[in-house]
């Protein structure tokens, strides 16, 4: 008998239960115990509710790097934008989880945010009270605590984020969405109770560094433990409560869904024909696009510059190679943008479409039907008219596509019923 798929099984355990709730539960009643049963100040339930926050935003990261949907990437983004179009992944075996490229596109940038909001809480709150304040009974304590949560937010994570497939509805963006809010609630809860007791035993000149966590009594210590359980709730049942009363919600034109998968069908109906830039609108085209680009001009500057104090200090290798890295990195740069672009790109025009394909990984990058323009028009800029190419522009209802240095675009303007708008000779 075969057998079944690790996310079939991790599915079946998890069906019917409440992971995150239970992990929710489990999460709260531990700072709780702490607090009424083991003594804890307000220095080791500040210290536990950091730890927390770190240990989901490591979680995060792995539903990030997992997301089934890809991340929104502006296209106009250098490199990134380029890559993020080609919809390609490293399939886990014997799951249906990949790990997709444009996940690693926004993981480099997400992670260092997390880790700073993390330090910032940490600073701002863990660090006024925590100072000398935890016992090593009370350490012993936290730290297990701390090792529940790991475990907690980990099984939760693997039962309900792969086991029942969430991940299909997340990218990169999304999934880490919700860290964001825990570490306000922790810090607003944290700093209030910081500010409330400082201001009556603190006298005026007294640094708030000397704050003393015992001063913090057990009433307002568990308020905080039932202010951060009521942010929790509120998260896990977020959804419910939105669709409670949808007429009376507030609109403030930010979205919340996950990017819609875009279609990869790349099959055509015959004959189909295939457009490629020229090697000569391929070579132009890289030395121009810096022109776009006005970072890489930064770029070139900050190393043009620091070549130059060296050159005045007298360090003249170190000086070119600094002035050699300002022309060459830019410039490098910029032709790997354009290649990703337009260069490793095949326009495939058949009767019923026109499909980008990239020609390196054999992905669809996107596909246009004849109906699906709102305009089409053929444009000639100055180096059109040196290089003798054309430029195809395609409108779309909320997009446009531009193609660059075209020989012969008739195969591409075929496929249209619309006549293309050609400028003036």
């Amino acid at each position: 008998m075969p057998s079944r798929p690790l996310t079939d099984r991790v599915r079946a355990l998890g069906r019917g239960r409440r992971p995150r709730a239970l992990s929710v539960a489990v999460a709260n009643l531990l700072p709780l115990v702490g607090v009424v049963a083991l003594g804890w100040n307000a220095a080791a339930l500040l210290a536990m509710y950091w730890f927390e926050l770190g240990i989901a935003s490591l979680w995060a990261v792995v539903r990030a790097l997992f997301a089934g949907r890809p991340s929104e990437i502006e296209r106009d983004v250098l490199i990134s934008g380029p890559l993020a179009q080609r919809r390609v992944g490293l399939s886990i075996p014997r799951t249906d989880v990949r790990l997709r490229l444009s996940s690693l596109l926004v993981l480099p940038i997400a992670a260092p945010v997390l880790a700073v909001v993390w330090l910032f809480v940490g600073t701002l709150t863990v660090g006024v009270v925590a100072d000398g304040a935890l016992s090593p009974g009370a350490l012993d304590t936290v730290a297990l605590a701390i090792l529940a949560v790991f475990v907690g937010e980990g099984a939760t994570t693997l039962v309900e984020y792969f086991g029942r497939g969430e991940y299909r509805d997340h990218s990169a963006q999304t999934a880490i969405r919700g860290v964001f809010a825990r570490g306000a609630a922790i810090f607003l809860g944290a700093l209030f109770t910081v500010v409330v007791v400082a201001a009556g035993t603190l006298e005026d000149d007294t640094p708030i560094a000397a704050l003393d966590p015992d001063a913090i009594g057990v009433p307002l210590l568990l308020g905080i433990v039932a202010v951060k359980f009521a942010f929790d709730l509120a998260g896990l049942y977020g959804d419910r409560l939105a669709a409670f009363d949808e007429s009376s919600s507030l609109d403030l034109g930010l979205s919340d869904d996950p990017p819609a998968p875009e279609p990869a069908d790349g099959s055509l109906a015959a004959p189909v024909e295939t457009v490629r830039q020229p090697r000569r609108a391929r070579v132009v085209g890289a030395l121009t696009t810096p022109l776009g680009h006005p970072g890489l001009w930064y770029l070139a500057g900050i190393l043009a510059l620091v070549g130059l104090a060296f050159a005045i200090g007298g360090n003249w290798p170190t000086a070119v190679t600094l002035v050699t890295a300002a022309i060459a990195l830019p410039l490098g740069l910029a032709a790997l943008d354009h290649e990703l672009r337009h260069g490793l790109v095949a326009y495939r025009a058949g009767d019923d479409a026109l499909v980008a394909r990239d020609r390196l990984s054999g992905v669809t990058l996107w596909r246009v039907e004849p109906w699906d323009e709102t305009d089409l028009r053929v444009e000639r800029s100055r180096l059109d008219r040196r290089l003798g190419t054309e430029t195809v522009v395609i409108e779309l209802r909320d997009d446009e596509y531009r193609i660059p240095g075209l020989a012969d675009p008739e195969p591409i303007l075929d496929v249209f019923d619309r006549e293309a708008d050609r400028p003036d000779s």
